[in-house]
């Protein structure tokens, strides 16, 4: 990699002017001011500076510029460690420098790595399309080998696709109002295929009776008469007070409600907004599983026996029981359920989902629970980010672990 000039070098300016005298270059263990000495074929600050291995804090008269390997190192450590934050990365640098630190060094550090994660993704999107991995639903249908490859001949199993569906409400995010400020405006979006678009959900808005399930599992157990026949949907009601309904109205998104596979890859997620666990969220995620995988599906949710009454009066409820579609609840909240409702519902006691516990969802939000620091004050765009980078780093983490799990 070439490297920079000392500050006292005769800088040589192309055609356009471009200038790049002084510029203060900050790696993991180094920090000087420099000039860098453009090529004939660069037109923009940044240009030089990529040349070089750095990437400027602004796109047109930078006057920072960062190392891409410090850049790296802290994309990479960040995925490992979410609660390590860009403020903690920059406070680091400082004491490693011995410079005092100044707020102002987050935006910078943020800018800089923002254009790196976008870069990135155009390289994958260029490897994507010569691969020809970028068909729609290229990654649903190929991100777990065990679940989703097929070999010529194999018998059909009873069932052909397993997931587990569940919402999560420690990625809430602030509404601006809250504290009386103007909203920060950021018309950026991130690009990934993991999120259901706010959209997609709300064609589900009015396609039931609304049926919530409350912020923080608070359901009761009612007392059964003796007589009649017993339903599991009659069985449970939400505990929860009023107050914790209201208190979705302070943040713009109130958490995550996702979709993975028995081997706890991710497949699909979307944004519950100034609600809690609406059927509208995982009528819009089976909608999609459905359209994907077809026929023969089993999904576990924690009230898997309640929402299965709701599928079947939804518009999707014809199509799932022409595709066969199975609920069930997953092992864990299983055993909270009525033991009547347990033979019915409980994994353990349905043919064809061998050791599955169905409560996937359950391991993910153990390790995403770490990025709520780090993404209750954020910007939407930043908040997707954040979250993007953590499925995919998990993603990657569960498929070089297959060999473990599949032995």
């Amino acid at each position: 990699m070439p490297s920079a000039s000392n500050e006292d070098e005769p800088m040589l300016n192309n055609a356009d002017g471009l200038s790049l005298q002084n510029i203060e270059l900050i790696d993991v263990f180094s920090l000087k001011h420099a000039s860098l000495q453009p090529q004939t074929f660069h037109r923009f600050p940044n240009e030089c500076l990529i040349y070089h291995g750095y990437l400027g804090c602004s796109p047109l008269h930078p006057t920072v510029a960062i190392s891409l390997c410090t850049l790296a190192a802290y994309r990479q450590s960040h995925r490992t460690c979410p609660w390590f934050s860009i403020q903690a990365q920059c406070k680091t640098l400082c004491h490693l420098h011995d410079i005092p630190y100044r707020p102002y060094f987050n935006t910078q550090f943020l800018d800089a790595f923002d254009i790196y994660l976008e870069i990135l993704h155009r390289v994958d999107s260029i490897i994507n399309a010569a691969l020809k991995h970028n068909a729609p639903n290229w990654r649903l249908l190929n991100s777990c080998p065990c679940c989703f490859y097929k070999l010529q001949g194999e018998d059909n199993l009873a069932f052909e696709w397993l997931a587990t569906i569940d919402g999560n409400n420690s990625l809430k995010r602030w509404a601006s109002s809250t504290y009386g400020t103007s909203p920060c405006n950021d018309s950026r979006t991130y690009h990934s295929d993991y999120w259901l678009s706010c959209a997609k959900v709300d064609e589900f808005k009015n396609n039931t009776p609304t049926q919530s399930k409350g912020p923080n599992d608070d359901w009761e157990d009612v007392v059964q008469p003796e007589s009649g026949t017993f339903h599991c949907v009659d069985h449970w009601r939400n505990a929860g007070p009023e107050q914790r309904k209201r208190m979705f109205a302070v943040f713009d998104e109130s958490g995550i409600f996702i979709a993975a596979c028995r081997h706890r890859f991710i497949l699909l997620a979307c944004d519950m907004v100034k609600s809690g666990e609406l059927a509208k969220y995982p009528l819009a995620i089976i909608d999609h599983l459905l359209k994907v995988y077809g026929k023969n599906g089993g999904i576990a949710y924690d009230i898997g026996c309640t929402f299965s009454k709701t599928l079947g009066n939804s518009s999707l409820g014809p199509h799932a029981r022409e595709l066969g579609l199975r609920m069930m609840v997953g092992a864990f909240h299983g055993h909270a359920h009525n033991r009547r409702c347990q033979i019915d519902w409980h994994p353990m006691y349905i043919y064809g989902t061998g050791h599955t516990e169905g409560e996937g969802c359950e391991h993910v939000f153990s390790s995403s629970n770490e990025l709520a620091r780090s993404t209750r004050h954020a910007s939407p765009f930043h908040r997707h980010q954040a979250i993007e980078q953590h499925f995919s780093f998990w993603d990657e983490d569960k498929y070089a672990a297959l060999s473990k799990l599949c032995p």
